[in-house]
């Protein structure tokens, strides 16, 4: 049977810690900030767990 391979997108996207959890950038920091306050592009920067019913998906596109 042939090995499965990473989804190269996926792995560009996700970062996997030490103790297994999945992080992910938050949307809608990308284009069109000086329209959003202040506000809110401090609380969408940084990183975040994925939802748990996403966890199980994504661990599989990376092979783990």
């Amino acid at each position: 049977m042939p090995k499965q391979k990473t989804h190269s997108g996926t792995k560009k996207r996700v970062k996997v810690t030490g103790s297994g959890k999945l992080l992910r950038q938050k949307a809608g920091m990308r284009h069109m900030l000086e329209h959003k306050s202040s506000k809110k592009t401090r609380h969408l920067s940084g990183t975040t767990e994925f939802a748990p019913a996403d966890r199980k998906t994504i661990k599989k596109l990376l092979g783990l």
